[in-house]
């Protein structure tokens, strides 16, 4: 019971410390609010209303269909301008693609005579100007196919490709990217607090009060792994609740309760892992350098936004000693799969046997260092 009571009074220490940090306080806000919104809804990757503009020289019946086939969210209803207007409007920035049919375009077509039309592309945009051509380029043949075929679909297969998505029936990126950056701003702040929770009292010379007073490296180091854990779980769950649900409309598959258990376990993880790094660190400058160095092969290599079959079979295996590899795994299966404990069982497993070597390690490591202060 002495060791409990140690315990919870380190674990309020902490959390009052912790509100007394207006700097984290905002950055955990900001982190499970703004982060998770802004990469949901702004996604760089996707086409969103492009600018284009069409220079009609034919205006044709096939010229007038290309033009009635932009539609909205990807390209924003073109406009028909002057062949004089087309470089001035990407000159300026007005536009995005210009396309340029030419004189008696129909007439070709249908003589077979495979004319050109020019697409000029401001290539300053990049991501549009990649992702554009290539879909101006299957609507522009779309439309020319069916209306040289006069109807749609002519050309029979003797077999026909059924689609049917599952889990996001509209393909729906926004849905992917909440949920991914709510999995990743756990890893990354439950990293950052437990850390800058250490190198505070280090600072601040608090952590000398500590070694003089009966309690031992185990409840200190406990303290802030529960402590600074909870903060994060609570967190979360309030972002998958009002951010995600209520405001985004995302609709979660899976019991968010049983995610929120593999968060739990996944921040026993993470947390030791932020102390670990502290206890390496002599200041605040030199924890953000390590967590840049630890951060980012975490996330960008468990699976969260690459898919790991993409990755080198080597960096795979490695990747299976990390916590995060099995949390996105199990937060994928639930949140978009709606699996059951019985599915993502192994997943809860390894996080724990991780967990359980990342504590100790990092247990090790934080006794050492607090022997050398002393």
């Amino acid at each position: 019971m002495r060791h409990l009571k140690n315990i919870f009074r380190l674990g309020v220490k902490e959390l009052w410390s912790l509100a007394r940090d207006p700097m984290m306080v905002v950055l955990i806000v900001f982190s499970f609010t703004f982060s998770v919104y802004s990469a949901s809804s702004a996604l760089p990757e996707t086409l969103n209303k492009a600018a284009v503009a069409i220079v009609d020289e034919d205006d044709s019946p096939l010229s007038l269909r290309i033009f009635s086939a932009f539609y909205p969210p990807q390209f924003i209803p073109p406009e028909r301008i002057p062949i004089e207007e087309g470089d001035r409007g990407l000159d300026t920035g007005k536009y995005t693609f210009v396309l340029n049919i030419p004189p008696n375009f129909q007439q070709d077509v249908l003589a077979g005579r495979s004319p050109d039309i020019q697409l000029n592309v401001d290539a300053t945009r990049m991501t549009q100007a990649f992702m554009g051509s290539g879909y101006i380029q299957q609507i522009v043949m779309g439309e020319v196919s069916e209306f040289v075929q006069n109807y749609r679909g002519s050309s029979e297969s003797p077999v026909v490709l059924s689609l049917r998505f599952r889990f996001n029936q509209n393909l729906t990126k926004a849905w992917f990217g909440a949920l991914v950056q709510v999995i990743n701003q756990i890893t990354m702040i439950s990293i950052i607090l437990t850390g800058a929770a250490l190198i505070r009292e280090r600072e601040h010379g608090t952590i000398e009060h500590l070694l003089v007073m009966p309690v031992t490296p185990m409840e200190i180091m406990v303290s802030k792994v529960l402590a600074m854990g909870l903060v994060v779980l609570v967190s979360a769950a309030a972002s998958m609740v009002f951010v995600v649900q209520w405001l985004l409309h995302v609709p979660v598959g899976g019991s968010v309760a049983l995610f929120l258990v593999g968060a739990a376990l996944t921040l026993f993880s993470t947390t030791a892992l932020g102390i670990y790094l502290a206890t390496m660190a002599r200041s605040m400058p030199q924890f953000g350098m390590l967590i840049v160095l630890v951060l980012l092969p975490l996330q960008m290599l468990s699976g969260g936004n690459t898919p790991r079959e993409n990755m080198p079979e080597a960096v795979q295996h490695i990747m299976l000693l990390a916590p995060t590899t099995h949390f996105v795994e199990l937060g994928q299966s639930i949140l978009f799969r709606a699996s059951g404990l019985d599915i993502v069982w192994p997943s809860f497993l390894a996080i724990i046997v991780i967990g359980s070597v990342f504590f100790g390690i990092s247990l090790a490591r934080f006794r050492k260092s607090l022997v050398q202060m002393a």
